[in-house]
Protein backbone atom coordinates (compact mmCIF):
# COMPACT_ATOMS: atom_id res chain seq x y z
CA UNK A 1 0.00 0.00 0.00
CA UNK A 2 1.08 3.38 -0.84
CA UNK A 3 1.95 6.01 1.67
CA UNK A 4 -0.50 8.30 3.21
CA UNK A 5 -0.42 11.94 1.09
CA UNK A 6 -4.17 13.02 1.87
CA UNK A 7 -5.10 13.44 5.44
CA UNK A 8 -7.57 14.55 7.37
CA UNK A 9 -8.22 16.10 10.37
CA UNK A 10 -11.63 16.80 12.32
CA UNK A 11 -11.35 18.97 15.39
CA UNK A 12 -8.66 21.94 15.51
CA UNK A 13 -8.09 22.38 19.03
CA UNK A 14 -5.44 21.54 21.30
CA UNK A 15 -4.66 17.86 19.56
CA UNK A 16 -6.21 18.29 15.94
CA UNK A 17 -4.22 21.19 15.58
CA UNK A 18 -0.78 19.63 16.48
CA UNK A 19 -1.85 16.41 14.19
CA UNK A 20 -2.21 18.78 11.63
CA UNK A 21 0.61 20.38 12.12
CA UNK A 22 2.94 17.61 12.27
CA UNK A 23 1.30 15.94 9.14
CA UNK A 24 1.82 19.36 7.16
CA UNK A 25 5.17 19.79 8.64
CA UNK A 26 5.90 15.97 6.91
CA UNK A 27 5.18 16.87 3.83
CA UNK A 28 1.05 15.88 3.32
CA UNK A 29 -1.58 17.54 2.01
CA UNK A 30 -3.86 17.91 5.21
CA UNK A 31 -7.11 19.29 5.51
CA UNK A 32 -9.00 20.09 8.70
CA UNK A 33 -12.54 20.56 9.14
CA UNK A 34 -14.18 22.14 11.93
CA UNK A 35 -17.81 22.88 13.38
CA UNK A 36 -18.27 26.67 12.67
CA UNK A 37 -16.58 29.45 10.53
CA UNK A 38 -15.31 30.61 13.89
CA UNK A 39 -13.61 27.77 15.24
CA UNK A 40 -12.10 27.19 11.94
CA UNK A 41 -10.61 30.68 12.32
CA UNK A 42 -9.57 29.98 15.73
CA UNK A 43 -8.14 26.43 14.21
CA UNK A 44 -6.06 28.24 11.75
CA UNK A 45 -4.44 30.98 14.30
CA UNK A 46 -3.79 27.66 16.60
CA UNK A 47 -1.53 26.14 13.96
CA UNK A 48 0.13 29.42 12.85
CA UNK A 49 0.96 30.54 16.38
CA UNK A 50 2.63 27.06 16.87
CA UNK A 51 4.46 27.12 13.68
CA UNK A 52 5.78 30.64 14.25
CA UNK A 53 7.07 29.50 17.72
CA UNK A 54 8.98 26.78 16.35
CA UNK A 55 10.46 29.30 13.63
CA UNK A 56 11.03 31.66 16.62
CA UNK A 57 13.09 28.50 18.36
CA UNK A 58 14.79 27.39 15.90
CA UNK A 59 12.99 24.30 15.10
CA UNK A 60 12.14 25.06 11.15
CA UNK A 61 12.76 27.15 8.95
CA UNK A 62 10.88 30.22 7.52
CA UNK A 63 10.83 28.68 4.37
CA UNK A 64 9.71 25.39 5.81
CA UNK A 65 7.06 26.89 7.46
CA UNK A 66 5.57 28.21 4.36
CA UNK A 67 5.81 24.96 2.93
CA UNK A 68 3.70 23.51 6.07
CA UNK A 69 0.81 26.63 5.81
CA UNK A 70 0.73 25.67 2.25
CA UNK A 71 -0.02 22.17 2.55
CA UNK A 72 -3.03 22.98 5.56
CA UNK A 73 -6.92 23.91 4.44
CA UNK A 74 -9.33 24.55 6.40
CA UNK A 75 -13.31 24.03 6.26
CA UNK A 76 -16.13 23.39 8.01
CA UNK A 77 -18.14 21.31 5.52
CA UNK A 78 -17.43 17.63 6.83
CA UNK A 79 -17.91 16.67 2.77
CA UNK A 80 -14.98 18.42 2.27
CA UNK A 81 -13.60 14.94 3.77
CA UNK A 82 -14.39 12.92 0.37
CA UNK A 83 -11.10 12.36 -0.77
CA UNK A 84 -8.75 11.85 2.03
CA UNK A 85 -7.09 8.63 2.64
CA UNK A 86 -6.61 8.71 6.34
CA UNK A 87 -8.84 10.79 8.38
CA UNK A 88 -8.35 11.11 12.56
CA UNK A 89 -10.70 12.61 14.76
CA UNK A 90 -10.12 14.73 17.52
CA UNK A 91 -12.87 16.27 18.72
CA UNK A 92 -14.25 16.29 22.37
CA UNK A 93 -13.65 13.25 24.83
CA UNK A 94 -17.33 12.05 24.91
CA UNK A 95 -18.43 8.95 23.06
CA UNK A 96 -21.82 10.59 21.56
CA UNK A 97 -19.74 13.31 20.41
CA UNK A 98 -17.32 10.90 18.53
CA UNK A 99 -19.89 8.82 17.21
CA UNK A 100 -21.68 11.55 15.54
CA UNK A 101 -18.30 12.46 14.15
CA UNK A 102 -17.09 9.08 12.75
CA UNK A 103 -20.38 7.96 11.63
CA UNK A 104 -20.47 10.58 8.95
CA UNK A 105 -16.93 10.06 7.98
CA UNK A 106 -18.25 6.86 7.39
CA UNK A 107 -20.75 8.05 4.97
CA UNK A 108 -19.05 11.00 3.38
CA UNK A 109 -14.80 9.68 2.71
CA UNK A 110 -14.93 7.60 -0.91
CA UNK A 111 -11.69 6.06 -0.58
CA UNK A 112 -12.74 2.59 -0.19
CA UNK A 113 -9.23 1.40 1.52
CA UNK A 114 -10.17 4.87 4.19
CA UNK A 115 -8.67 4.48 7.42
CA UNK A 116 -10.77 6.29 10.17
CA UNK A 117 -8.97 7.18 13.73
CA UNK A 118 -9.89 8.39 16.65
CA UNK A 119 -7.61 10.36 18.69
CA UNK A 120 -9.71 9.10 21.68
CA UNK A 121 -7.37 8.95 24.96
CA UNK A 122 -9.57 6.75 26.76
CA UNK A 123 -13.03 5.61 25.48
CA UNK A 124 -12.62 2.16 24.00
CA UNK A 125 -12.29 1.33 20.27
CA UNK A 126 -15.32 -1.18 20.18
CA UNK A 127 -17.79 0.94 21.06
CA UNK A 128 -17.25 3.35 18.14
CA UNK A 129 -16.43 0.71 15.65
CA UNK A 130 -20.00 -0.37 16.24
CA UNK A 131 -21.49 3.13 14.90
CA UNK A 132 -19.93 2.45 11.71
CA UNK A 133 -19.93 0.60 8.08
CA UNK A 134 -16.53 -0.37 8.16
CA UNK A 135 -15.34 -1.77 11.20
CA UNK A 136 -12.22 -3.41 9.83
CA UNK A 137 -10.46 0.35 9.00
CA UNK A 138 -11.16 1.94 12.46
CA UNK A 139 -8.69 1.98 15.12
CA UNK A 140 -7.10 3.78 17.95
CA UNK A 141 -4.60 6.65 17.27
CA UNK A 142 -3.79 8.35 20.42
CA UNK A 143 -1.21 11.06 19.93
CA UNK A 144 0.39 13.04 23.25
CA UNK A 145 0.70 16.45 23.76
CA UNK A 146 2.36 18.77 22.18
CA UNK A 147 1.53 16.53 19.35
CA UNK A 148 4.64 18.30 17.35
CA UNK A 149 7.08 17.58 19.55
CA UNK A 150 5.84 14.51 21.46
CA UNK A 151 7.36 11.13 19.76
CA UNK A 152 5.10 8.45 21.19
CA UNK A 153 1.58 7.11 19.40
CA UNK A 154 -0.48 4.78 20.76
CA UNK A 155 -2.79 2.24 18.39
CA UNK A 156 -5.46 0.72 19.70
CA UNK A 157 -7.08 -2.26 17.50
CA UNK A 158 -10.46 -3.19 18.18
CA UNK A 159 -11.62 -7.07 18.10
CA UNK A 160 -12.84 -5.57 14.44
CA UNK A 161 -9.73 -3.86 13.40
CA UNK A 162 -8.46 -5.81 10.49
CA UNK A 163 -4.59 -6.51 10.58
CA UNK A 164 -4.06 -4.66 7.19
CA UNK A 165 -5.35 -1.71 8.84
CA UNK A 166 -2.72 -1.91 12.21
CA UNK A 167 0.35 -2.23 10.04
CA UNK A 168 -1.14 0.67 7.48
CA UNK A 169 -1.42 2.91 10.65
CA UNK A 170 1.83 1.54 12.20
CA UNK A 171 3.60 2.79 8.82
CA UNK A 172 1.67 6.18 8.81
CA UNK A 173 2.48 6.93 12.13
CA UNK A 174 6.05 6.33 10.70
CA UNK A 175 5.70 8.81 7.79
CA UNK A 176 4.83 11.41 10.71
CA UNK A 177 7.98 10.60 12.33
CA UNK A 178 6.31 8.86 15.79
CA UNK A 179 6.95 5.31 17.58
CA UNK A 180 4.18 3.55 17.98
CA UNK A 181 3.58 0.98 20.63
CA UNK A 182 0.45 -0.88 20.28
CA UNK A 183 -2.57 -1.70 23.25
CA UNK A 184 -5.36 -3.93 24.13
CA UNK A 185 -8.76 -2.46 23.45
CA UNK A 186 -9.50 -1.07 27.28
CA UNK A 187 -10.06 2.10 28.46
CA UNK A 188 -6.83 3.97 28.88
CA UNK A 189 -4.59 1.91 27.06
CA UNK A 190 -1.28 2.14 28.38
CA UNK A 191 -0.06 5.87 29.11
CA UNK A 192 -3.31 6.48 30.94
CA UNK A 193 -3.58 3.64 32.60
CA UNK A 194 -0.43 3.61 34.45
CA UNK A 195 -0.26 7.65 34.76
CA UNK A 196 -4.11 8.40 35.83
CA UNK A 197 -3.89 6.85 39.29
CA UNK A 198 -0.51 8.90 39.69
CA UNK A 199 -2.23 12.14 39.04
CA UNK A 200 -5.38 11.54 41.00
CA UNK A 201 -3.32 10.28 43.68
CA UNK A 202 -1.57 13.90 43.36
CA UNK A 203 -5.01 15.62 43.57
CA UNK A 204 -5.68 13.65 46.65
CA UNK A 205 -2.34 14.85 48.16
CA UNK A 206 -3.78 18.78 48.26
CA UNK A 207 -7.10 17.63 48.99
CA UNK A 208 -6.51 16.07 52.57
CA UNK A 209 -3.56 19.29 52.94
CA UNK A 210 -0.66 16.27 53.28
CA UNK A 211 1.40 19.12 51.05
CA UNK A 212 0.93 21.90 48.61
CA UNK A 213 1.14 21.49 44.34
CA UNK A 214 4.52 22.97 44.53
CA UNK A 215 6.04 21.05 46.52
CA UNK A 216 4.42 17.69 45.27
CA UNK A 217 5.43 19.09 41.88
CA UNK A 218 9.25 19.85 43.51
CA UNK A 219 9.59 16.26 44.95
CA UNK A 220 8.86 14.11 41.98
CA UNK A 221 10.63 16.63 39.77
CA UNK A 222 13.93 16.62 41.73
CA UNK A 223 13.38 13.14 43.35
CA UNK A 224 11.85 10.91 40.72
CA UNK A 225 13.90 12.91 37.67
CA UNK A 226 10.37 13.57 36.03
CA UNK A 227 10.37 16.46 33.32
CA UNK A 228 6.87 17.82 34.98
CA UNK A 229 5.44 17.38 38.45
CA UNK A 230 1.81 15.92 38.46
CA UNK A 231 -0.06 18.85 39.05
CA UNK A 232 1.16 20.94 36.45
CA UNK A 233 0.64 17.87 34.03
CA UNK A 234 -2.51 18.00 35.12
CA UNK A 235 -2.69 21.89 33.97
CA UNK A 236 -1.14 21.30 30.81
CA UNK A 237 -3.61 18.21 30.02
CA UNK A 238 -6.31 20.20 31.23
CA UNK A 239 -8.43 19.58 34.61
CA UNK A 240 -11.73 18.79 32.33
CA UNK A 241 -10.02 16.33 30.16
CA UNK A 242 -8.31 14.29 32.89
CA UNK A 243 -11.65 14.02 34.71
CA UNK A 244 -13.17 12.64 31.14
CA UNK A 245 -10.44 9.89 31.01
CA UNK A 246 -10.75 9.05 34.82
CA UNK A 247 -14.55 8.87 34.29
CA UNK A 248 -13.79 6.16 31.26
CA UNK A 249 -11.76 4.02 32.95
CA UNK A 250 -13.80 4.41 36.42
CA UNK A 251 -16.77 3.41 34.58
CA UNK A 252 -15.01 0.02 32.93
CA UNK A 253 -13.26 -1.14 35.88
CA UNK A 254 -14.61 0.33 38.81
CA UNK A 255 -11.28 0.65 40.63
CA UNK A 256 -11.36 3.46 43.20
CA UNK A 257 -7.85 4.77 41.95
CA UNK A 258 -9.89 5.88 38.81
CA UNK A 259 -12.50 8.04 40.25
CA UNK A 260 -12.22 11.50 39.99
CA UNK A 261 -11.46 13.49 43.80
CA UNK A 262 -14.21 15.70 44.66
CA UNK A 263 -11.18 18.64 44.53
CA UNK A 264 -10.91 18.08 40.97
CA UNK A 265 -15.00 17.97 40.39
CA UNK A 266 -15.01 21.14 42.40
CA UNK A 267 -12.09 23.54 40.61
CA UNK A 268 -13.60 22.24 37.01
CA UNK A 269 -17.42 23.70 38.35
CA UNK A 270 -15.16 26.76 39.02
CA UNK A 271 -13.77 26.83 35.63
CA UNK A 272 -10.42 26.07 36.88
CA UNK A 273 -9.11 23.83 33.85
CA UNK A 274 -5.63 24.22 33.69
CA UNK A 275 -3.67 26.44 31.87
CA UNK A 276 -6.38 26.47 29.21
CA UNK A 277 -8.22 28.77 31.14
CA UNK A 278 -5.29 30.39 32.87
CA UNK A 279 -5.96 28.77 36.15
CA UNK A 280 -5.73 25.17 37.50
CA UNK A 281 -3.48 24.20 40.35
CA UNK A 282 -1.25 27.09 39.10
CA UNK A 283 -2.28 30.78 37.89
CA UNK A 284 -0.97 31.36 34.26
CA UNK A 285 -1.05 34.84 32.56
CA UNK A 286 -1.94 35.59 28.87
Amino acid sequence: MDSVTRLGVVGCGLMGSGIAEAAARSGLDVRVVEATLDAVEAGRRRVTASLDTGVRRGKLSEEQQDQALARLSFTHDISDMADRQFVIEAVAENLDIKTDVLRALDKVVEEPAAILASNTSSIPIADLAAAIERPAQLIGMHFFNPVPVQQLVELIPALTTSQETVQRTRDFAQQLGKQAIQATDRAGFVVNALLVPYLLSAVRMVESGAAGPADIDRGMELGCAHPMGPLRLLDLIGLDTAKAIAESMYEEFKEPLYAPPALLRRMIAAGHLGRKSGRGFYVYDG
